[in-house]
């Protein structure tokens, strides 16, 4: 789970491993396995970042696909 927030900036958690695709477009809009899409303040190398450090957080190592 990595901490994001809404342009509003409220500030809410969501589960990475849910991730299907982020993009800027301009604004950064993560889209899910299940077809919801949400807009963050955070760019996608900040998202990218917080993703690496959860799953080395959980799995000890980085186990992160995205580059």
């Amino acid at each position: 789970m990595i901490n994001v927030t809404r342009l509003n900036g409220k500030k809410f958690v969501i589960n990475c491993e849910l991730i299907e695709f982020i993009e800027e477009t301009p604004d950064t809009v993560i889209t899910f396995t299940t077809g919801t899409k949400v807009i963050v303040r955070e760019s996608a190398d900040e998202l990218v970042k917080e993703i690496k450090k959860y799953k080395k957080e959980i799995y000890g190592r980085d186990t992160c696909v995205v580059k």
